[in-house]
């Protein structure tokens, strides 16, 4: 469904105004490339922010609390 979305937005910018619909085509690959290292990023901070909260509630699971 997204990318069908993607496609018609991408449709109706190709009739308004070509140009920028080519130069979109051209360009997003190389945009997507440089969000690798962020995405990796965000990976890694979900990560860690997991493990704070992970040992932060330690006690209380040791204690016998469930959680949600």
């Amino acid at each position: 469904m997204r990318l069908l979305i993607a496609l018609l937005l991408w449709a109706i910018l190709m009739a308004l105004c070509w140009p920028l619909a080519l130069l979109l085509v051209i360009v997003w690959p190389f945009l997507w490339l440089l969000s690798i290292p962020f995405r990796f990023f965000h990976v890694a901070m979900l990560a860690a922010i997991a493990l704070v909260a992970a040992i932060l509630f330690l006690p209380a699971r040791v204690l016998g609390h469930r959680g949600p």
